[in-house]
């Protein structure tokens, strides 16, 4: 099953195309990489897909419908799980525990259910000793695995990573690759780590010259 598309997509800043034409889609299942130089519209990508950007020209699917309102852009939100290049642009509540139940609550789960997914993300990230901790007094590292586990608490159906190994102490990367390698979710990293890379039988895509091309 095509869970997203994009179609035809340019994104234009000034008068420069970060975005050209980028054509691509991710199925259920699937898991790729994409890749590239700084400043090539790696982020750009990924943010005009959530929303947070707004493209020149072309269309973004989700399971097969044209996302182009706010409303539909909410439900693409809510259905794909993104995780900031900046955790400290997506951490706001004052305990990890807390940040790890706000999305949950926002869906109107209840508290067992809510109490049940923040255990089972803490164990499968290794990070149980975080849950009481204050959020502005995380390292930069502890930030990211628990800006990944915020998400991971809402149980979206497909993610989309933005550099999630930046900062990552040799413990929590190993989490994060047996994760990433056991999830059945169709997952979209960005990243400049080679190691994850390496360690990661996926799919790769390059961007170049602000066009999406296959590996």
């Amino acid at each position: 099953m095509e869970i997203l598309k994009v179609e035809n997509l340019s994104v234009k800043i000034g008068n420069r195309y970060i975005l050209r034409e980028v054509n691509f889609s991710l199925s259920d299942g699937e898991k790729i990489f994409i890749v590239g130089p700084n400043g090539a519209g790696k982020t750009t990508l990924i943010e005009t897909i959530m929303g947070f950007v707004k493209p020149e020209s072309g269309s973004i699917y989700l399971f097969g419908k044209k996302v182009h309102t706010e409303n539909d852009f909410y439900k693409l939100r809510t259905t794909i799980g993104y995780i900031f290049q900046n955790p400290d642009d997506q951490l706001f509540s004052p305990t990890v525990e807390e940040e790890l139940a706000f999305g949950p609550l926002n869906l109107g789960l209840n508290r067992k259910e809510i109490e049940k997914r923040i255990e089972t993300v803490l164990k499968n990230l290794g990070i149980e000793h975080l849950r009481k901790r204050y959020t502005h007094q995380l390292s930069g590292g502890e930030k990211r695995i628990v800006s990944i586990a915020s998400v991971l608490t809402m149980e979206p159906k497909c993610l989309v990573m933005d550099e999630p190994s930046t900062g990552l102490d040799g413990e929590k990367f190993s989490y994060l690759v047996s994760f990433l390698q056991n999830t059945d979710k169709p997952t979209i990293v960005v990243t400049h780590d080679r190691e994850l890379i390496a360690e990661l039988n996926w799919q790769i895509y390059r961007m170049e010259n602000g066009q999406l091309i296959k590996s």
